[in-house]
């Protein structure tokens, strides 16, 4: 058995630092372990004690009988170290460290913290600064939350992991009131040691858990949690995240547009999309979202039918189906014609989408007619059903309709319990039937449902040191960059640098009719912002617009350029960006969007962290409101898509091959020409470590 594995099902467990006195926070875990029905060896450690809870209780660790599997220590962080010395040196498997004050606190607390990590030496840990864990498959709670004082705890099929122990004991407690069962809960807390990642990793293989909740604020290890997140999606084991922390402030000092637009939490967008997590927009989803997923059952595509008898209720639910994202569609005319004949009205009053049955009055065989006709119809892919207050007195009537549904039909069928019921959702939820006591939240599991696939996984490519050899440090010029981009396959527009204003003059000539003229300089990132870009020159006007140039570049106190850069003019395409940037959580990041002068403006970007398949870079493409343009919108010509997503490819295969010296990239614009003629990078801009 793995470290963790007897961490989570431990066969002896030692408390350090128990309490005789059961209403004192350290006297908790013992209490705990005899509630819920540990059959293993307990062993309280307590100078002070002869027994706890009828229990022998032992001077010291030495004296214990033998390397307890797991152990729980509830010393303060003065003695905690010490503590785990012993623990490792007795042969413990892992400790759980309740104590605060450590990495959370300080420099100090970081100190105290690095030590008793170093205590532990091979022994596993978790925390410090946790509430600690509970396994309610099989009765194993090392833990001292007040959650447990909770009566009954329905075991279930959803885990969580999360980095707040005080979060465990709320989605505890609230679980139970909604009748919704976990099977195993950890509080990973610090992370000394064992981190969300390793436990997610446990947790995707064990066979009690089929779906994985995280209450997520940072990833220590990202390229661990991208290999749980695979294996999970190969097991058909959701995983729902709520990340907390979604402040852009540090993408502020950022030198190109993509440092702005690749904010840290939407590069954790990014990563959940790319692999197939589930984004909890509320704390209410990482509740919900599980409890219906835990099912198993999915929504092939995105319509639901919403059967209500009480109107109101099944409007708001439709309003907020469509916020989401979710599909309300009118039945189709032979399921209308079904519910007309079983509710015995004119089929153009009952055509539509939410289905109201509250004239008919809530009898079963209507109401399981209802159901069956919705659930059979191909115009949807799931039901939900909108419970009111005529439910109240018979509960049993709606849930056994619903059940008898469930099990003649794979769709999803969930339930929306419009007045205050928690009893009425505890009921269905522990039926398995999911419930909910919000329009939001039902939207919102339902956006959840639907089916979505994880792209397969694509090897990094290997790093070339000769890429950026020869090269400074700092801001790469245009010609420098685009060079670098040239070399693995981005198109680029024809063009020259030049020294001076009579060599830009020359280079105009050669390149024929107009012309765009840039100051090159590696250190002016925006050229535009000082007057550094001309478009539409003839070769007569470059010595002008030159001298111009200068005089502005002096005015603003601005640096002498290197030269001139003179390119050819590129016309008729849809302006993008495309970006890498160098998140310092997560790691390497491209960025597709809408481009030009108001590319931080309108914000419509796409971001996907490297190595990436080409379905990642078309799917890119689809998630931007450029998307439309792209396909020709309003009567114009389509853009040459296929050659967008090779330019996105062969810059990500750049940024992969240039290694960690590589901070940032930019292609912006980059012109998407009509059908079939290309592309174009007409600007670009590489920052280099």
């Amino acid at each position: 058995m793995s470290a963790i594995g007897a961490l989570l099902r431990p066969r002896s467990v030692a408390i350090v630092g128990a309490s005789a006195d059961a209403s004192k926070m350290t006297g908790r875990p013992v209490g705990y372990l005899q509630k819920y029905g540990f059959n293993g060896e307990i062993w309280p450690v307590n100078p002070r004690a002869e027994s706890i809870a009828g229990l022998r209780c032992y001077p010291d660790i030495a004296s214990l009988p033998g390397a307890p599997d797991a152990a729980i220590v509830l010393l303060g962080p003065d003695r905690a170290e010490a503590a785990v010395r012993d623990l490792a040196a007795k042969g413990c498997q892992a400790a759980i460290v309740l104590a605060s004050g450590y990495g959370e606190a300080n420099e100090e607390g970081a100190r105290r913290q690095a030590a008793l990590k170093e205590a532990a030496g091979g022994m596993r840990l978790l925390g410090p600064n946790t509430i600690g864990l509970v396994n309610l498959t099989d009765g194993m709670m090392l833990s001292a939350t007040g959650a447990l004082e909770v009566g009954a705890l329905p075991a279930g099929r959803i885990s969580v992991v999360s980095q707040s122990g005080g979060i465990l004991g709320s989605l505890l407690s609230r679980a139970a009131d909604r009748g919704i069962g976990f099977a195993k809960l950890v509080s990973t807390g610090n992370e000394a040691d064992i981190d969300s990642s390793d436990m997610i990793e446990h947790l995707v293989e064990d066979e009690a858990t089929d779906v994985i909740a995280v209450y997520m604020e940072g990833l220590r290890r990202p390229e661990a949690f991208k290999r749980a997140a695979r294996r999970a999606a190969e097991l058909n084991k959701p995983i729902v995240v709520y990340k907390v922390g979604r402040s852009d402030s540090g993408a502020r000092a950022a030198t190109s547009h993509t440092g702005a637009l690749a904010g840290a939490d939407r590069v954790y967008d990014a990563l959940f999309r790319q692999y197939g997590v589930i984004r909890a927009e509320s704390f209410t989803d990482l509740l919900d979202i599980p409890a219906a997923l835990v099912a198993g059952r999915r929504m092939e595509g995105g319509r639901v039918a919403i059967l209500t008898s009480t109107g109101g209720a099944g409007t708001l639910l439709a309003d907020n189906c469509g916020l989401a994202g979710i599909e309300v569609p009118v039945p189709d005319e032979a399921t209308t014609n079904r519910l007309a004949a079983l509710l015995k009205e004119d089929p153009a009053a009952i055509g539509r989408n939410p289905v109201d049955v509250t004239l008919a009055g809530l009898r079963p065989d209507l109401f399981r007619g209802a159901i069956d006709a919705l659930l059979d119809s191909p115009s949807y892919d799931a039901v939900m059903v909108v419970i009111g207050s005529s439910a109240l007195a018979t509960p049993d009537i709606v849930a056994g309709a619903i059940l008898d549904c469930q099990a003649r039909s794979g769709k999803p069928i969930l339930a929306y319990v419009s007045p205050h019921a928690p009893h009425l959702v505890r009921l269905l939820n522990g039926k398995g039937i999911p419930a909910f006591a919000t329009p939001e939240s039902s939207a919102s599991v339902l956006r959840a449902l639907r089916r979505r696939e994880t792209p397969p996984p694509v090897a990094a490519p290997a790093e070339d040191a000769s890429v950026l050899a020869g090269l400074p440090s700092g801001n790469l010029n245009e010609a420098e960059s685009k060079a670098i981009f040239a070399r693995f396959g981005v198109p680029v527009t024809r063009e020259h640098a030049a020294p001076d204003a009579a060599g830009a003059e020359a280079v105009a000539r050669t390149l024929g009719g107009e012309v765009v003229l840039k100051i090159l300089s590696r250190a002016i990132a925006h050229k535009s912002d000082l007057g550094g870009v001309k478009v539409g020159l003839t070769a007569e006007e470059i010595p002008a617009a030159c001298a111009t140039m200068l005089e502005r570049l002096r005015a603003a106190g601005a640096p002498a350029p290197e030269g001139f850069l003179v390119q050819e003019r590129v016309r008729g395409g849809v302006e993008m960006i495309l970006g890498f940037h160098r998140d310092p959580q997560l790691g390497p990041v491209i960025l597709l969007g809408s481009g030009g002068v108001a590319a931080e403006l309108f914000q419509d970007t796409a971001l996907r962290l490297l190595p990436i398949a080409r379905a990642d870079a078309e799917a890119m493409v689809g998630e931007l409101k450029a998307a439309a343009l792209l396909r020709g919108y309003r009567g114009a010509a389509p853009a040459d898509i296929p050659a967008l997503v090779d330019a996105v490819m062969a810059f990500a295969a750049m940024a992969g091959a240039a290694g960690e010296r590589l901070l940032e990239a930019e292609i912006n614009p980059i012109f998407v020409l009509p059908e079939g003629q290309g592309a174009r990078a007409v600007d670009g801009l590489v920052v280099l470590r």
